[in-house]
């Protein structure tokens, strides 16, 4: 819905852009991220903007870990993270409506694209708030959880890995691997409910699955982020009531002249402002008796700034 609203959306940063959308474009298979999302933007979802980073082909491990493996090289993940923060972020910020603070910035891949955007997370909290790690390569260097130990929880942090039973070799085992990390995570001061892991026995190392999973992903991630009243006024009460509702809503505050509300907004799941009302009393009375059933959100505004935003079901 991004050219027929006014929304900013949060974004999701993700690596191996070739193969997250188009079957053609890959090298082994799609994720089928816009299909996944448009199903859970027809389920209610906020939207997001998923911006996907194609990998430098052969320079594809190098890109992807800040450390060396001496069979397999790494070393400029630094650049590519420090790409993201310094370059592709701030272009990003400034040509489209987004929500550019790290609760609403995710960064995400699978394999070695798991391992740096653990390494992106940690090392640079103050731009990232959310990661996703899907079969995870800790393997590649023991480095990634001594940076863990060194930076530690800087803030809050959401952090989603998954990993497959069949992700084994007589040397790796990647459900381990996870366990490990979430272990040292914990360790560092990252909180029990910031942290979430799965596997599951038929998961492998492979497209398929992390196409399967990455609607679990995005939804433990970023699922409420902007409906809910994050970043909002704290010092005003308002209420909206019934919800459920069915003729008519009510928003109600207590007064504080600097942060009065001043007008609200009805918003459909498509984006669409359905009326504006503007108010001026502590209690204002919303007609619904013309508005189709469904979900919605009321967004209540003062002079310059959103002071809460709430869903609301409309069940007549």
């Amino acid at each position: 819905d991004y050219e027929t609203s006014s929304k900013d959306y949060p974004v999701l940063y993700m690596h191996d852009g070739q193969n997250l959308f188009d079957a053609q474009t890959s090298f082994s298979g799609e994720w089928q991220v816009d299909e996944s999302l448009n199903q859970l933007f027809d389920q209610g979802d906020y939207g997001i903007i998923v911006i996907g980073i194609e990998n430098g082909g052969s320079s594809r491990i190098d890109e992807y870990s800040p450390w060396i493996n001496p069979q397999y090289g790494g070393g400029q993940g630094d650049d590519y993270i420090d790409f993201i923060k310094n370059t592709l972020k701030p272009y990003v910020d400034e040509n489209y409506r987004t929500l550019p603070a790290p609760e609403y910035t995710g960064i995400m891949g699978s394999s070695m694209g798991g391992l740096i955007s653990m390494y992106g997370a940690v090392e640079h909290q103050e731009v990232f708030g959310k990661a996703g790690c899907l079969s995870t390569s800790f393997w590649f260097s023991d480095e990634v959880y001594t940076h863990v130990e060194n930076t530690g929880r800087e803030q809050a942090m959401k952090i989603f890995m998954l990993a497959g039973d069949l992700e084994v070799t007589s040397t790796i085992n990647m459900v381990d691997d996870m366990n490990e990390m979430k272990e040292t995570l914990i360790e560092n001061g990252f909180g029990q409910e910031e942290v979430f892991t799965t596997h599951h026995s038929d998961g492998q190392h492979s497209e398929w699955y992390w196409a399967r999973e990455f609607p679990a992903a995005y939804e433990w991630l970023f699922g409420g982020v902007v409906t809910s009243t994050d970043n909002l006024e704290t010092d005003i009460s308002l209420t909206i009531y019934p919800n459920p509702s069915q003729d008519y809503i009510y928003v109600k505050q207590e007064r504080k002249e600097s942060k009065l509300a001043k007008r609200i907004q009805l918003v459909d799941y498509n984006g669409q402002v359905i009326f504006t009302k503007k108010t001026t009393s502590n209690s204002t009375k919303i007609n619904l008796k013309k508005i189709p059933n469904g979900l919605y959100v009321v967004k209540v505004w003062g002079t310059d700034r959103l002071l809460k935003a709430e869903k609301v079901f409309i069940s007549k």
